[in-house]
Parts: C-alpha cells; structure tokens; sequence
C-alpha cells in the first residue's frame, strides 16, 4: 500500500468528520500496489447510516483531503442505497483494503 501513516490517518479522520464515526473508508486501485509508481488515491466510503446530500459530501471530503495532504488527484465513490451498484463499486469492495 502506497500511503503513509499519516496519510491514512488523515484519510479516516477527515471521513469521518464528514460522514460520521461510523463510517468506514476502503483504498482501492493502483496505490494498493507497492511496485507501481503515481496514480491517484481511489476510496470507496461505506457510510454505515443513510446520509443526505452523498454528492456534497463527496466533494467536501475531496476538498478537505486535498488541503490537508496537499494537491492531488482523490478519488470517492459512495456506497449506500442512493447508488446504483456497478463494476467499480464491486471492484472497490472486492479489491479495497479497510483504512
């Protein structure tokens, strides 16, 4: 896994923060592989609760990230009911690793 301590732990705060403590973080894609180099941070949040507004606080926890770990490219996709379940949704919670 290609993240630091301290960036999963910004990671889980910040959603946490926007989403609740019950709320539970997945990584996902090319920044689970050690030999890979770049690429962007995929995260797939698992709410835990029903929320209001999935897509403003998708992009306040993109925003928040980005401040707090410095410009790059983040990636968030919501699970919950309001989303049509798809490949990258079943690719995410296949393949993603709990933070």
């Amino acid at each position: 896994m290609r993240l630091t301590p301290e960036q999963i732990e910004t990671i889980r705060r910040t959603t946490w923060e926007i989403f609740g403590a019950e709320a539970r973080v997945r990584l996902f894609g090319s920044r689970l592989d050690d030999s890979a180099r770049g690429g962007d941070i995929d995260l797939l949040v698992e709410p835990g609760l029903p929320i209001a507004e999935p897509e403003r606080k998708r992009l306040e926890l993109v925003a928040r990230l980005q401040l707090r770990m410095g410009d790059q490219p983040i990636d968030v996709l919501i699970a919950g009911p309001q989303v049509q379940p798809g490949d990258i949704y079943d690719l995410a919670q296949r393949q993603g690793v709990l933070l």
